[in-house]
């Protein structure tokens, strides 16, 4: 909204509008205003939370400091998702695929995730909404993401921009493309063509690489925003982690938006990809304001309101750069979440069947409860987690030269 304002205030020579038109000065705005506005709707909406008594549903887990949690506000996500969607409404081309495609995620898993706290909190069903509902949002997000990316005629890339030719003043560049090219970790001239996997086909390779792309995109959807769920269960740990992982695919983006950069890097160049950067900085203001009151200890929990929005985000926005392979290294905190889960409960059912008694590996599931089992501090378990965090984010943007 307030781009086009001033694009046509910038038309009539007003001192100061030409700003709007450079992404890293609305990119900003969008970080300082998205920050702001979690940090001082948060307190209302807190307060209102309160005053309706939509306080969490404790389970006694035998975890220390757990039942002091008990009443605590839920359903915070909705600061979260606000938080996200006015300065990218204010500050973003909204006729750009990417945007819009990111609010639809945003604002998609929101409800989905709203409906589940809903159903636990006023119809005091601890199981919420069922697991296959979610399972059928998260795959018609994932349906409606990797088909958009297919059919629209704006999204296109250039496979790793390197010079043609060049002389002193000018430069060419390989041309535009529909690919299902993406890029793959510490691997020389590192793009993967899902395409390839499917030559014997011969002229119908292509459609088949954009099937698998499709449902590539559905599981990655299903699973980051489920592991980012499970993540939730300490304070101010899916929050931290996920301005984390924003932070990271925000360099990612902007780096791809940038024909020189990514020629230099040796990656995809996605024209029409730097609207991203402003809501990805709306995304992270939003995570580090709502992380004022979700840090330990917490006067709001974001519920599945959040947990679920944050997930699919993030995988919504590294499927949109091509970085969608690059999760298991960046989202791996997410990943080892899922997969202690998983463990647990395959290790349970097998040694039942076998044993007739079930047995565990880790003393609890999710991982951090694991942690809280030993006798480890909440706010160290968070700590150690988000450095963990960090230490993957970096490896991420180091893959982009090691191969």
């Amino acid at each position: 909204m307030l781009y086009q304002f001033f694009h046509y205030l910038s038309e009539l020579n007003v001192t100061g509008a030409g700003m709007f038109k450079y992404v890293s000065f609305r990119s900003a705005l969008a970080f300082i205003l998205s920050l702001l506005i979690a940090t001082i709707i948060g307190k209302k909406i807190i307060r209102m939370l309160q005053k309706r008594q939509i306080g969490e549903i404790i389970r006694d887990l035998d975890l220390e400091g757990q039942m002091s949690k008990k009443g605590t506000p839920t359903m915070g996500g909705v600061i979260i998702i606000i938080s996200i969607l006015i300065p990218c409404l204010l500050l973003g081309k909204l006729d750009n695929v990417y945007m819009i495609l990111l609010m639809i995620a945003t604002v998609w898993l929101g409800c989905i995730g709203f409906l589940d706290d809903y159903i636990k909190v006023f119809k005091k069903d601890k199981e919420g909404l069922h697991g296959r509902f979610k399972i059928v949002g998260q795959v018609g997000l994932g349906l409606i993401v990797g088909l958009t990316l297919y059919l629209n005629d704006s999204v296109v890339m250039r496979e790793n921009t390197k010079t043609v030719v060049k002389t002193e003043n000018v430069v060419q560049y390989s041309d535009y493309e529909k690919s299902t090219k993406t890029t793959i970790p510490f691997v020389k001239n590192n793009n993967f063509d899902y395409a390839d996997l499917f030559t014997f086909m011969g002229d119908k390779a292509q459609a088949c690489g954009w099937v698998l792309f499709v449902l590539v995109t559905i599981f990655i959807v299903t699973a980051v925003s489920n592991g980012a769920n499970l993540t939730d269960g300490l304070d101010g740990l899916a929050t931290g982690t996920s301005a984390i992982i924003g932070t990271t695919l925000g360099v990612l983006a902007y780096l791809s938006s940038h024909v020189e950069y990514a020629s230099y890097l040796n990656i995809m160049y996605i024209p029409y990809s730097e609207e991203m950067v402003i809501f990805i900085c709306a995304f992270v203001g939003a995570t580090i304001g709502f992380l004022w009151y979700n840090s330990y200890p917490a006067q709001v929990f974001m519920g599945d309101t959040g947990s679920l929005t944050l997930g699919g985000v993030i995988a919504v926005f590294a499927i949109i750069i091509h970085k969608e392979l690059l999760i298991p290294v960046l989202c791996g905190i997410f990943l080892v979440e899922n997969l202690s889960v998983m463990i647990q409960v395959y290790y349970f059912k097998y040694t039942k069947k076998k044993y007739g008694e079930g047995r565990r590996i880790f003393r609890m599931a999710p991982l951090h409860h694991h942690f809280q089992k030993l006798g480890m501090p909440e706010a160290k378990i968070v700590s150690r987690f988000w450095i963990v965090g960090v230490l993957l984010a970096m490896l991420t943007i180091v893959t982009l030269k090691m191969r």
